[in-house]
């Protein structure tokens, strides 16, 4: 506690008229601080929790899941609060935060690419060896940078660093930009000259101070185990979102931002039209897409390629808004679940697989959110050599382990970004802007 706090609390406690301070300097010196030791225990005994110091000032950057949109899309209705907005919020409470903006169909690998150029400005470079593989351009679109400075060293000559979170497949995307900024990626390192090669791929940056990831389906979703599933629910959560907005569907101000696979949206091309042509596309069977980065072996796939990084703090939330059914023990949505999610949680809560080669999906993953299976939310497990731990508020967040904080009782898988929350989403965040402020730096 600061000494001059502690003079103003022990003139308080003490006056200093009174005869104690005469009488026994000791007791009037140790008195006052006896009691102050009393009163912090009970502050915490009864939860109240003082103002902290922020340890670290580095920027929060928002990434959104599988069919997000940016800003200045759907009319203003944010991805990150709905008709609300939580990047403003976090800014107005001293929490620097942006938003990020990455192809809502987009492979993983992709996402991250977009995702670093975003913030730390210039042309998206997919990677030669990638996009020579994959069938697609090398080069995306350009950006003049969220947080330019970032990486480059600050007054101690350290790199500035940012905290990342994501919800849903922008869990996934994080982790994959963490990885390949710290370890960079051999392949591109042989397949493209050093002067043409982009900074993502040599590794060497520890720029990442946490990853916190939300409702992320990190062994993937059983939603995910086939196209004819993701992509209705895709075309029916897209005209849900028109519904709430009030616009006309065809009018929808949405952009799937594939350039590199041909698909930009035509300036006069009508929603429906567009997401024809992009459900029709070949790339749904490739590998270089959501549907198979969402999907149980995609996801194993995944984390045997991009673990845990031995200095970066890594959080997850999990979520869950069904309960079991007796007899059957298949899980059914929650009455405080939207609407719109009822049919994918009643299809995700009774689904069961168990084909050769193929991740086994048993009863373990009926739970879910609506959207996501809540047991593959805690961090990965398929094939994945990352620890978990379940902790507490008082347990110390350990670095390159998955700090898991445990399970959102209730909340479906929107709830987590605001979109229809029947609870207080921004003191939500401005709680978990303050511990990713606390970390030590």
């Amino acid at each position: 506690m600061p000494s001059s706090l502690l003079l103003k609390i022990d003139l308080i406690l003490v006056p200093r008229s009174s005869n104690l301070h005469h009488s026994c300097p000791v007791i009037a010196m140790r008195f006052p601080r006896l009691l102050l030791f009393l009163l912090g225990l009970l502050l915490l005994t009864i939860g109240i929790v003082l103002p902290t110091r922020a340890d670290n000032d580095d920027p929060i950057v928002l990434v959104h899941g599988f069919i997000g949109w940016g800003r200045d899309e759907l009319f203003g209705f944010k991805y990150w609060g709905g008709f609300g907005d939580v990047q403003e919020v976090l800014n107005r409470a001293g929490y620097r935060t942006y938003t990020g903006v990455v192809g809502p169909f987009a492979s993983n690998w992709d996402r991250a690419c977009e995702l670093y150029a975003q913030i730390k400005g210039g042309t998206v470079d997919y990677g030669q060896a990638h996009a020579t593989a994959y069938g697609h351009a090398r080069y995306g679109r350009s950006f003049p940078g969220l947080y330019p400075d970032w990486g480059t060293p600050d007054a101690h000559g350290r790199p500035r660093k940012i905290h990342l979170i994501g919800h849903s497949q922008g869990g996934q995307t994080i982790r994959v930009l963490t990885t390949l900024l710290e370890r960079g990626d051999p392949s591109e390192v042989a397949a493209t000259l050093t002067t043409e090669r982009s900074p993502l791929f040599t590794g060497g940056k520890s720029w990442v101070r946490s990853v916190t990831t939300l409702a992320t389906p990190h062994d993937g979703t059983s939603l995910a185990t086939g196209i004819d599933r993701l992509l209705p629910f895709a075309r029916h959560a897209l005209l849900s979102f028109a519904a709430i907005i009030g616009v006309e569907p065809d009018r929808l101000p949405y952009d799937f931002k594939l350039d590199q696979w041909g698909l930009r949206r035509a300036p006069a091309e009508s929603f429906n039209a567009y997401l024809i042509r992009v459900e029709h596309s070949p790339i749904w069977r490739s590998h270089d897409i959501s549907a198979w980065d969402l999907s149980p072996d995609g996801a194993r796939e995944l984390n045997q390629r991009f673990p845990a990084q031995p200095a970066v703090y890594y959080f997850s939330w999990a979520a869950a808004a069904t309960t079991p059914l007796w007899p059957s023990g298949h899980q059914v949505p929650l009455p405080t679940m939207l609407p719109q999610l009822w049919g994918t949680a009643l299809l995700i809560g009774s689904y069961t697989r168990d084909q050769p080669g193929q991740v086994v999906i048993d009863a373990s993953w009926w739970e879910n959110d609506g959207v996501v299976n809540t047991r593959s939310m805690a961090g990965p497990t398929l094939d994945s050599p990352d620890r978990i731990r379940m902790v507490s508020g008082f347990d110390q967040p350990q670095l390159g382990a998955w700090n898991a904080q445990g399970v959102l009782a209730g909340w479906d898988h929107l709830d987590l970004v605001g979109i229809g929350a029947l609870r207080d989403t921004n003191g939500w965040y401005l709680r978990l802007a303050k511990s990713l402020a606390a970390l030590p730096d």
